[in-house]
């Protein structure tokens, strides 16, 4: 529906896609995504204390634009909306993180009440709309008193986190079944403190391994902790993943493709599916783990699912003179790409899914998020008109139907973002939204993408009604 209530049908161009997604199942659940610092504001609000993402984004020179999450989308002051905004668009789930200083402004002691009560108020709402709640507990805002002490570094931080997630899963367990541990925690790691690209900004190896460990270990503490606070919750955590390709068949290239699958792929999801670390990637860091006994059991601890976040493939070539993996990113001759630079490749999406499935046996997978950024173009009558946007997601979710087909477990897909967002280190500028936010009035207009989505979940609705009649 636009901003006034009238519904735009799709074009035929939009409608090419529709046949290929009969093959995903009929109880598949169709959702959309957000993350806590990225729509929230309301940073000083209620207890709530700052996070490595209020300093990152306060220091100069980290943010494009100069942005901060200070206000974002004002989403803590208009949940009803946001509510409406999420059935509007035909979704029947909704994937958001709850913030830990917002919960345990400390990092560990005291619970702030007005804190779990903001989150009380929103799983409400969802419910009552009709929507499930799919609750990440950490997607990257860490309370920057625990970064004072080491962060991710030190292992009591993995202990912390355990004990903010039984707080949370207390008070919300009765009606959220669906959590995440993790979110991308490679990109806390890796890019936080390897590339320093993300908070806490930082560029040492030795700093990354050691916190990919402990937010692994934190993963496999909170998913005990789920469990014991709620026996019927289904648990999972949520890795970005990217299919690996050489840039030539060079020995150097494919030796560096190997590598970068370690670094990207493999180091995520070994440890969490009960394979260990990958030898070659422990020798390739040169980094001794902190491994002590029982830990390698706990971070592979049964999950109930595993969250897919796909965006881009990576072909790369060696790089012999850069930091662990040794080996970078190309750019693909004649590639679409999309605001963000990065390859538009829906087969991409299928290979991953299919790799889960057969080689690594994963029973249950969720598409946490997919999507793309655009330079959105507000027209006079206040649409956005986003014609790449809808081509993207219609081929990505051809791909989900094609991997279905082929035997992948896909129960359901998040596509990101509910609505534009601040997005981290790009700031405001590369909107990924099914729904268009002015940041200078916080007026919403769904996109025609968002207006797709929409009309693709009705069709499915209505074979899916069809098949049982």
């Amino acid at each position: 529906m636009s901003p006034t209530g009238e519904h735009h049908p799709a074009s035929p161009t939009e409608r090419q896609h529709v046949s290929d997604l009969n093959a995903l199942p009929a109880d598949f659940t169709w959702g959309v995504a957000t993350a806590a610092y990225q729509i929230e504001g309301a940073v000083a609000e209620d207890g709530r204390s700052p996070s490595i993402w209020d300093t990152f984004s306060h220091t100069p020179g980290t943010i494009d634009g100069g942005d901060t999450g200070d206000v974002a989308c004002d989403h803590y002051h208009r949940v009803p909306e946001d509510i409406g905004l999420i059935k509007q668009l035909g979704a029947d789930a909704y994937r958001f993180s709850v913030a830990w200083p917002r919960v345990v402004p400390g990092g560990d002691g005291p619970v702030n009440k007005a804190g779990l009560d903001f989150y009380d108020r929103l799983v409400d709402g969802l419910l009552e709309a009709g929507v499930t709640p799919f609750a990440t507990l950490y997607h990257w805002d860490l309370p920057q008193t625990l970064q004072d002490r080491g962060g991710w570094t030190v292992r009591e931080t993995s202990e912390h986190f355990a004990a903010y997630t039984s707080h949370v899963v207390e008070r919300l367990g009765d009606r959220v079944k669906d959590w995440a541990t993790l979110n991308e925690p490679l990109c806390s790691a890796w890019i936080g403190h390897l590339e320093g690209r993300m908070a806490p900004g930082l560029t040492d190896l030795t700093a990354a391994v050691r916190a990919s460990y402990h937010l692994h270990l934190g993963h496999g503490l909170a998913v005990r902790a789920i469990r014991a606070a709620s026996s019927d919750a289904r648990v999972g955590i949520v890795n970005n993943l990217s299919p690996i390709e050489p840039a030539s068949t060079g020995e150097a290239d494919l030796a560096a493709a190997r590598r970068a699958d370690g670094h990207i792929n493999r180091w995520w999801l070994d440890p969490i599916l009960g394979r260990g670390y990958p030898q070659d990637m422990v020798e390739e860091y040169g980094v001794e783990l902190p491994v002590r006994p029982g830990d390698l059991e706990t971070i592979a601890a049964p999950l109930d699912w595993l969250g897919l976040n796909y965006y881009f493939r990576q072909v790369v070539t060696a790089d012999p003179d850069g930091t662990a993996p040794h080996a970078k990113q190309v750019s693909v001759p004649g590639a679409r790409l999309t605001h963000m630079d990065w390859e538009v490749h829906a087969e991409g999406l299928e290979q991953l899914l299919l790799r889960l499935t057969g080689e690594y046996g994963v029973q249950r997978i969720y598409v946490t998020e997919n999507g793309s950024a655009y330079e959105d173009v507000v027209a006079a009558d206040g649409s956005v008109h986003d014609p790449e946007r809808v081509r993207y997601l219609e081929e990505h979710l051809a791909a989900c139907a094609r991997a279905v087909d082929k035997g992948a477990p896909l129960a359901g897909y998040f596509a990101w973002s509910l609505m534009d967002n601040f997005e981290w280190a790009y700031g405001y500028d590369k909107r990924f939204g099914l729904v268009h936010v002015d940041y200078a009035t916080q007026r919403r207009t769904v996109k025609s993408s968002g207006r797709r989505y929409a009309e693709l979940v009705r069709e499915h609705t209505e074979r899916r009604g069809r098949a049982a009649a």
